[in-house]
């Protein structure tokens, strides 16, 4: 047991930007097409933060095109890039699924402000 606690521990990252559920965030993933590799961006809302250690993972949700798009990133994924905090979210629960059924103004989350 000892040895895979080492080996998760040699892949985690030392240092992740602090967000939380609610807060809109930029995404950079690491996209490779064939033998290119580029940077692409996924902005959303944090729906939900789940698991622990190397297992830790966040969902974003987006809508484009009218559709709602989220995807699951793992935090110490090494296709994750970085983590910008846009704005932070104003929610007093630990996920946000009822925002799939909100459509438009209703879909929003409340800003706090931070000092």
């Amino acid at each position: 047991m000892d040895a895979l606690k080492t080996i998760a521990a040699a892949s985690m990252k030392e240092s992740f930007p602090e967000f939380n559920v609610g807060d809109t965030v930029k995404v950079s993933v690491n996209i490779r097409e064939g033998e290119r590799e580029r940077i692409q961006m996924f902005e959303g809302t944090v729906i939900a933060k789940k698991g622990s250690g190397i297992a830790e993972t966040f969902t974003v949700r987006r809508v484009s095109y009218g559709v709602g798009i989220e995807r699951v990133f793992p935090v110490h994924s090494p296709n994750v890039v970085d983590v910008k905090v846009v704005r932070y979210g104003k929610v007093r629960r630990s996920k946000l699924y009822y925002l799939r059924d909100r459509v438009g103004k209703a879909a929003k989350v409340k800003e706090q402000i931070k000092k």
